[in-house]
């Protein structure tokens, strides 16, 4: 008999997870089975009634997706140090009945640039653009990767500086706002982890920030050349990338955790591939 996972979000019909974990059971040959399912906004807690359901039927395990990353975390028994200083959790396991959360994204987009892009941070000057949700969970991994400085820039800086107050005996980390990022200089690796390519705009950042043989990274997937990707281009980057290696591979860390097996990711960071241009 198949294990039994899901993805939950609201839309839902978008989501890769159910492909990208097929695959990984087939290669690793697991016995699962991964489904989607789209969870109610309304009332409060109707997505924890959903995922309670979920577990009475024999589910192992869910990945969260939006909008219900920070409603996972506050229903969760157990929180891992990632998924605490996100505030938020995109992956659950369910142990004798506890609920156990973690966040993936963040281990999942390092991965994606140190391994797939052949961009480690060790000694490298980084760029992280935005304080929200997706920027809190890259940072542990990144500071864990020792960068020799890491800068948070957001519109609302307090938000930044909040952070780098926080994590400031883990390394090098420093905040601004976008106003100020004309006199720092160059940086090795630029993470859009802002909200803006969803909706088609760019962030406020001078294509000074861009070093040539540097790396200019965006969150979004499948969006192709997006703002922020062609203002690093027009500034002669080398190393472009969006966020599909991110979403496999914090995929696969999921699995691990689940199944104790970590799968392969490259054949499946190529077939969900979309050029950018």
């Amino acid at each position: 008999m198949n294990d039994t996972y899901a993805v939950i979000g609201n839309p839902i019909d978008h989501t890769k997870s159910p492909l990208i974990h097929g695959l990984f059971a087939a290669a690793t040959q697991q016995a699962m089975h991964y489904t989607a399912i789209e969870g109610p906004r309304d009332p409060d807690d109707a997505f924890a009634a959903t995922v309670r359901e979920f577990i009475a039927a024999g589910g192992k395990g869910m990945n969260i997706t939006a909008p219900f990353k920070l409603a996972a975390f506050d229903m969760a028994d157990e929180r891992s140090e990632r998924a605490t200083l996100a505030g938020a959790a995109n992956a659950f396991k369910f142990e004798e009945g506890r609920i156990l959360a973690e966040n993936f994204d963040g281990i999942g987009l390092l991965r994606d640039i140190e391994v797939n892009l052949h961009a480690p941070l060790a000694g490298k000057r980084v760029l992280l653009l935005g304080a929200g949700g997706a920027a809190r969970g890259a940072l542990l991994p990144f500071l864990g990767a020792r960068p020799v400085e890491l800068v948070i820039a957001n519109r609302h800086v307090e938000k930044a500086r909040a952070l780098a107050s926080q994590l400031s005996s883990q390394g090098a980390l420093t905040a601004c706002a976008y106003g100020e990022l004309d006199r720092l200089g160059r940086f090795d690796l630029v993470v859009n982890a802002t909200s803006a390519s969803l909706t088609g705009d760019l962030p406020p950042v001078p294509p000074g920030v861009f070093s040539p043989h540097g790396t200019a990274y965006e969150l979004a997937y499948g969006k192709r050349l997006t703002p922020f990707l062609r203002l690093a281009r027009n500034a002669g980057v080398a190393g472009i990338a969006d966020g599909v290696g991110m979403l496999v591979e914090q995929a696969a860390e999921a699995f691990a955790w689940w199944r104790g097996v970590r799968p392969a990711t490259q054949a499946v960071i190529d077939r969900l591939t979309v050029p950018l241009d």
